[in-house]
């Protein structure tokens, strides 16, 4: 999660790149202009969710092109292999860009490295009539591939992130999910009483115990707290919400409410404790189920929970979940066939393909109404109806994906924070360093939202 991004150099110039393919004519059946006989090579990184939801595309692909050869790889690594084809303008058609090392999205669209998908949003859906991609796809996905009003990226899963339990433990010890800070530590009291430790992290990435921090931060302070931090705004780190979401996880740490060793944990070690009931809490994007299969025992029934709200007073209310589309899909600018990228992700953005994921995977996608009808697992159930309670009160943070340095750095300071090294001033100070020294650097291209 917390791995650097690859931010080398990623171009070459024009005349060294290969002929491209000459797109086919547009028609009704084939509106993007796709090639029929055209040759496509699709990378997708291949992690918790595999590659078959994308080979699958890719088969419908050939169904409707069947002269047109498909190159697949499945890669864990897709920056490290990626990158080179992009310095030498060959890339592939369609990458997947995502994971570990995955390049750094920003330097990709100021080198003008990726196509602009307005083509294909504005394209009819595959198998919805009457609909364009643009209007099949859940609040804030566009948004979220979008760089200085174009959009660049389309992300096929969408993740919510909140604070994950055991609905049979809970059950089993007359527990209910709190809805406010302060019942949160009242119940904390009684489960560390119980023998069992409330909270659990993955403390070696503290990015997961920084995304409930900051959703507490933006239902006190609102959307305005959340600008604020993504526009680098002088101060922005020094507001009282964030101050406030800050002193309450520092609170947990300092009422002993952290399994014990937390901080040198991995995310599958610290899991899989929580799985085990050594922890009744532990912060979460909505991949947690599908990470856990083989893992969580039977009848744990795990389910994601919104972060409690610190008052009455709050901005936001206590259904407003952070959000955001992810496993980032993007068709680059120097691809041979580009209109077959297009093409190949107007496919795997189609209902069919999305509800086929969600059901081998337990993960919402970002198509609305993949999940109608199907029968969903505890987890997959309970992000759903995260998403339904939200409505408009969904929104998402932008900086981890602008300035993935200044993500270190808030992640880095929020370790500190919750292993009681450095006080809340300390860690406001510090990461408002940060933020200013990055609004500063004329070498990085800023936006703004």
């Amino acid at each position: 999660m917390s791995a650097p991004l690859l931010g080398a150099c990623v171009t070459a110039s024009d005349d060294e790149a290969p002929a491209a393919t000459a797109g086919g004519a547009k028609s009704a059946d084939n509106p993007l202009g796709v090639k029929p006989d055209a040759p496509l090579e699709v990378v997708v990184f291949k992690g918790g969710y595999g590659d078959e939801y994308a080979i699958k595309a890719e088969q419908k692909y050939t169904e409707k092109y069947p002269a047109a050869k498909i190159d697949h790889k499945g890669l864990q690594k897709v920056g490290e292999a990626i990158q080179p084809r992009f310095v030498s303008n060959d890339p592939p058609d369609v990458v997947d860009n995502t994971g570990a090392g995955r390049l750094d999205i920003a330097t990709l669209v100021g080198a003008k490295q990726v196509s602009d998908l307005a083509e294909l949003l504005d394209a009819p859906a595959f198998d919805q009539p009457g609909k364009k991609v643009r209007d099949t796809l859940l609040p804030g996905v566009i948004e979220d591939g979008t760089f200085d009003g174009s959009t660049v990226t389309l992300n096929f899963t969408y993740t919510v992130w909140g604070v994950w339990y055991s609905k049979s433990l809970f059950a089993e010890r007359g527990w209910a999910y709190p809805k406010s800070w302060a019942e949160m530590l009242t119940l904390c009291e009684t489960i560390k009483k119980a023998g069992i430790a409330p909270w659990t992290y993955q403390g070696k990435y503290p990015e997961y115990i920084n995304d409930p921090l900051l959703t507490l931060a933006a239902k006190i302070g609102g959307l305005d707290l959340v600008k604020a931090v993504d526009n680098l705004a002088p101060d922005a780190w020094k507001q009282p919400g964030l101050t406030q979401a800050a002193e309450a996880f520092a609170e947990l740490a300092g009422k002993g409410y952290l399994l014990s060793g937390s901080e040198a944990l991995s995310h599958t070690e610290a899991q899989a404790a929580w799985c085990q009931k050594k922890a009744a809490f532990i912060p979460c994007g909505s991949w947690l189920e599908s990470e856990q299969k083989g893992v969580a025992p039977a009848g744990f029934d795990m389910v994601m929970g919104t972060v409690p709200s610190a008052s009455s007073a709050d901005k936001l209310p206590v259904t407003a979940v952070q959000a955001a589309s992810s496993e980032s899909y993007l068709v680059p600018s120097k691809a041979k066939n580009v209109a077959g990228g297009l093409e190949y992700l107007r496919i795997l953005f189609s209902k069919e393909s999305a509800t086929a994921f969600a059901q081998a995977n337990s993960t919402l996608p970002s198509v609305a109404g993949a999940t109608e009808g199907l029968t969903l697992s505890s987890g997959l159930s309970s992000v759903g109806e995260a998403v339904t309670a939200a409505g408009s009160n969904a929104f998402n943070y932008r900086f981890r994906t602008w300035y993935a340095p200044l993500a270190k750095a808030i992640d880095d300071a929020t370790g500190e924070l919750v292993n009681r090294r450095i006080s809340v001033a300390d860690w406001s100070t510090r990461i408002q360093k940060a933020s200013d020294a990055l609004a500063k650097d004329s070498t990085v291209k800023k936006y703004t939202r």
